[in-house]
């Protein structure tokens, strides 16, 4: 905490996301009091991890990644810093597995150099120090809906790299593969023609059920290149959803008495039923929205 005469003292959170919502509304009546300044940092998005009351009462800003011009420069302070030389190939390794993380990047660096006592530092050392790449994909945060939305509209828009390259993402991070083999179940519904998709996703689902990591991991695959190649069409999803809208909107309309069914004497006699034809093309619907079409084709 930071104080001063003339201003309300500053209060600096860091990693604030780790502040359940109890802990986090118990600063709401100091900031809107102006009683202190508060600064909070997190590596999450704060529309998930940060109450609304308070995050209404501050400004968001917004640090991106670094990029690799500013992580080359950050690399040649830490070398001059633990006196050391970076090999090429090494470099290049380094700046990919960081992940626009400088702390990832100079804590490998300093791990790399008590890995040997050579002066200049290889691949091999870099490998050793990082172990894995630190792969974003925190399973409630922002980064975790980006990627699924990003592998849903690959295959939507039938780009077979992109969806491997995001359902890759998800595998190597640890992502259920129940959950990404669900999606791809409703996608089959959702986006693609051919009811015989249902049947194939359901295929990928068992397997993935069945089988479990690392293998079911080519079962998603195939059934993502499936997918991705398959010719679109969401006009099944598309009727439905208007006819939900319809629904929800116009509340329980009276079903027309041509296709009640008559399970007693008397319904039959006031009409239920009444007229009926198996294979009539006259409209179904009741009588406020007769005629309507939800499904076109």
């Amino acid at each position: 905490m930071i104080k001063d005469s003339l201003f309300p003292p500053i209060v600096v959170i860091d990693e604030i996301h780790r502040y359940n919502k109890a802990q986090q509304a118990k600063l709401l009546p100091f900031v809107e009091r102006g009683n202190i300044t508060l600064v909070g940092a997190t590596t999450e998005n704060p529309s998930f991890e940060v109450i609304s009351p308070l995050l209404s009462r501050t400004r968001v800003i917004l640090l991106n990644q670094h990029s690799e011009k500013d992580l080359r420069n950050i690399v040649k302070k830490g070398l001059k810093f633990i006196k050391r030389k970076i090999d090429r190939k090494a470099l290049k390794f380094l700046l990919e597995s960081s992940n626009g993380d400088a702390r990832i990047l100079l804590t490998t660096l300093e791990i790399a150099s008590n890995l040997t006592p050579h002066n200049l530092l290889l691949i091999t050392h870099i490998e050793q120090a990082l172990q894995k790449r630190q792969l974003s994909f925190d399973k409630k945060g922002e980064e975790y809906y980006n990627v699924i939305s990003a592998f849903i509209k690959s295959m939507r828009a039938s780009d077979v790299d992109a969806a491997l390259y995001y359902l890759a993402r998800m595998v190597e991070a640890g992502q259920d593969p129940l959950y990404i083999a669900r999606r791809m179940v409703v996608f089959a519904s959702e986006d693609v023609a051919s009811p015989t998709t249902l049947v194939v996703t359901n295929a990928v689902f068992q397997a993935c059920d069945q089988i479990g990591y690392p293998e079911c991991q080519e079962n998603l695959a195939a059934g993502v290149v499936y997918l991705a190649t398959a010719k679109k069409d969401r006009s099944a999803y598309d009727a439905y959803m208007s006819a939900l809208s319809d629904v929800k909107k116009l509340g329980n309309l009276p079903v027309p008495l041509v296709i009640r069914n008559p399970v007693t004497k008397l319904m039959g006699e006031i009409g239920y039923g009444s007229g009926y034809e198996k294979y009539t093309k006259e409209s179904l619907l009741p009588e406020k929205i007769k005629g309507k079409k939800y499904y076109k084709k």
